[in-house]
């Protein structure tokens, strides 16, 4: 099949022409007359199979111009970077086309923002954060919504964006298009679907967890932090095989500790991103590892998920996550766009209960690999790996929730007044020679002579 196949008109035939694409992918094959005939659409794929074209080729081809104000198509994505991901990628295929797209997330000055929903649009993508701030502040009017679209649901709930979401979908007009895409369906994503999708027809290219062949996968047995850092520092030394490395970790500060180990030996070739880092120096760290400026980039799962990275030769799993939908979410980073990848994950004898989660929801057993010889086997351990020393039962102990609050704390000493009394004030009467009538004001001066 190509995209001639899918009768879309000439505008989108000319943008895909000049980005060189010429064969739709599975999903966006199936999806295409599913999303044109209006109904709800869940769409189920493996991350890296193009979605984002899947969802927009058929939107695009029935979206009529228009000079209203309002906008009619609604994205909601989890991060920041992904708006500006799904932007670009909607820009792209608006190339002939004559509409208004947006782009609207926190952490950037709202006015501005504002003023550019009041100029008018067709197109809105969002986090649902802001979307929500914009609607109840009224510059942003819902009323003309016809196609809803949700991108990575799974993580919103994850980030508990819940209860805004239900309020979104209150604001929107009832009489809508919802279409959602994913690699992984969770409970909680079904229970959404249930709740306000309406007998949505379901797109599944593949079952729920199945990684893409193209993908090759190994894991290694390591003891702990240390000695994977030094397993990383010796795998990252081979820069000719290891030439666009995505580096996958829980949380932010092992994310920062992690850059500041590595940051020893490969200087200006690592960046790191993370929630608590601006927004200008994410997207400056995405876009130099993009360009190439820079090989590695340490990631948390949420600001990574859904990113669009173009030969990305390995993701490495530097821990191995507790959920094992993230993982896949991790690996399908690399290998995108039907290229060949790679993806490796270190566990500790505490994660082998997670590798094998993942192994279940993958139905396959990862290959494991021997540690290399010249890789030093480290005896240091990190706060979080220490053994946590568990002292018996001591009722005269006091407990956390007993302990006294910022308010109680012992007076300082210039705090500890005594009262005083009557001698007090006689002396500081003797100290100073007060007069002894109201109009004696020479008094003083008199005893001084």
């Amino acid at each position: 099949m190509t995209f001639q196949d899918l009768n879309l008109n000439t505008p989108l035939f000319n943008a895909l022409d000049d980005l060189g694409f010429t064969t739709p992918t599975p999903i966006q094959a199936q999806a295409f007359n599913v999303v044109s005939s209006g109904r709800d659409v869940v769409g189920i794929a493996q991350t890296g199979t193009g979605k984002t074209f899947a969802y927009m080729l058929p939107i695009l081809k029935n979206l009529k111009y228009s000079k209203q104000e309002n906008p009619r198509v609604l994205v909601l994505v989890p991060t920041r970077e992904l708006v500006v991901q799904v932007v670009e990628e909607i820009e792209k295929l608006s190339k002939y086309i004559n509409n208004r797209v947006l782009g609207v997330y926190g952490g950037t000055n709202i006015n501005t923002q504002k003023k550019a929903i009041a100029e008018g649009l067709d197109i809105l993508v969002a986090t649902p954060g802001r979307l929500y701030d914009l609607a109840l502040s009224r510059v942003l009017q819902l009323k003309s919504i016809q196609k809803l679209v949700i991108d990575e649901v799974d993580v919103m709930l994850d980030l508990g964006f819940r209860h805004q979401l239900i309020n979104i979908f209150d604001l929107l007009p009832e009489k809508r298009q919802n279409i959602m895409f994913s690699a992984t369906m969770t409970q909680d994503v079904d229970i959404l679907i249930n709740d306000f999708f309406k007998s949505p027809e379901r797109v599944s290219i593949a079952v729920s967890g199945t990684p893409l062949d193209n993908i090759s996968q190994n894991k290694y047995s390591v003891p702990n932090f240390y000695t994977k850092v030094n397993l990383l520092v010796h795998l990252l030394n081979d820069i000719e095989t290891y030439n666009k490395v995505l580096i996958f970790v829980a949380y932010k500060r092992m994310a920062d500790r992690l850059f500041e180990k590595l940051d020893e030996y490969f200087k200006e070739e690592l960046c790191v991103i993370h929630s608590n880092k601006t927004q200008n120096y994410r997207l400056r760290s995405i876009e130099q590892f993009r360009e190439g400026y820079n090989r590695i980039l340490i990631a948390t799962d949420v600001m990574a998920r859904g990113l669009d990275i173009d030969n990305v030769s390995h993701v490495i799993n530097f821990d191995t996550p507790d959920y094992p939908e993230n993982y896949m979410h991790r690996i399908g980073r690399t290998g995108r766009a039907e290229r060949k990848g790679e993806a490796l994950v270190f566990s500790t004898e505490k994660e082998q209960e997670a590798i094998e989660g993942i192994e279940t929801l993958m139905d396959m057993k990862i290959p494991l690999l021997e540690l290399p010889d010249m890789v030093e086997v480290s005896t240091e351990l990190i706060e979080e790996e220490r053994p946590q020393i568990k002292e018996r039962y001591n009722p005269t102990k006091r407990r956390d929730e007993d302990a006294p609050g910022p308010a109680f704390h012992e007076k300082k000493d210039k705090n500890n007044k005594e009262n005083l009394g009557g001698k007090y004030r006689r002396e500081i009467s003797k100290k100073y020679k007060k007069p002894k009538t109201r109009g004696d004001k020479n008094y003083n001066k008199k005893r001084k002579r």
